[in-house]
């Protein structure tokens, strides 16, 4: 099993592919599984890392509670041992969290920043909607009923009507690896611990030196479109780019056309 020492814990990576290094940031709960339909076309450019985040698949889980920053600097701890000075970076949802605080206490080691699905907490960001409030807060039925919901609110509309058979893979890779409560509940605590205005990125991110693509799906009812023009607002070097017919989970929804813009923006 391929970890490294850093920051007090084992991290659990996976390489794939040659070329520049490109580091990807799973979200909340996800390991890096999440960006297993991605990996494929991303190694035919780049040297892909992909990590499991502390406290999700097989990286050690210490108690919490995590803070963006703690696990910003446990993807620094990585490029060290990799003797890396600098890498593109890719975070997704609670992985943006991290990918923005990396970016912003460690300017010189991110070469392009992707920040995907996420936003810069505080008040000021766009909210989850209602609908995926109301479907992602529900903890009535068990908890195979709770992830199919939580699976349809999070993709495009007519996506998992129209693709049953992924759906159900979905779901039964999720039965085979359960999330880890703790790690979890310690893994949660980063966004809750940005909800304060002073706290939240919002005002630090005039300090990112890279160049950054905010990349969202259209549909994104989690976290919604809207923020992606707040952030780049935000960026001194920004450009945002929305994927029609895709939601919150992207990298499993339209993982090609994902693809395909975040090669564009890192090799032009």
């Amino acid at each position: 099993m391929p970890t490294i020492a850093t920051n007090g814990i084992n991290l659990y990576y996976e390489l794939h592919g040659r070329g520049p290094a490109l580091v990807l940031i799973p979200g909340l709960g996800y390991n890096g599984w999440m960006y297993s339909h991605m990996i494929p076309g991303l190694a035919e450019h780049f040297q892909v890392i992909s990590i499991d985040n502390r406290g999700s698949g097989l990286s050690d889980k210490p108690a919490g509670p995590y803070t963006a920053q703690m696990l910003a600097a446990d993807v620094i701890g990585l490029l060290d041992a990799f003797d890396l000075p600098k890498a593109h970076i890719v975070g997704h949802s609670m992985g943006g969290f991290i990918a923005q605080a990396l970016a912003i206490d460690y300017p010189d080691r991110v070469d392009r920043l992707v920040l995907s699905a996420t936003n810069f907490g505080g008040p000021h960001h766009v909210p989850i909607t209602p609908p995926a409030m109301a479907v992602l807060t529900d903890v009535s039925g068990n908890p195979i009923e709770r992830l199919r919901r939580g699976i349809v609110i999070s993709t495009a509309p007519g996506f998992a009507e129209n693709n049953p058979e992924f759906i159900e893979s979905w779901v039964q890779y999720r039965v085979a690896h359960p999330i880890d409560p703790a790690g979890y509940q310690a893994q949660l605590a980063i966004g809750l611990g940005l909800l304060s205005e002073a706290a939240s990125f919002e005002h630090k991110l005039g300090r990112v030196t890279a160049p950054t693509l905010v990349l969202f799906g259209e549909h994104d009812a989690v976290v919604p479109p809207g923020n992606a023009e707040l952030l780049a607002a935000k960026l001194p070097n920004a450009r945002v780019e929305i994927l029609p017919n895709a939601g919150h989970v992207f990298p499993f929804e339209t993982p090609e056309a994902a693809n395909q813009a975040i090669t564009r923006f890192l090799l032009e």
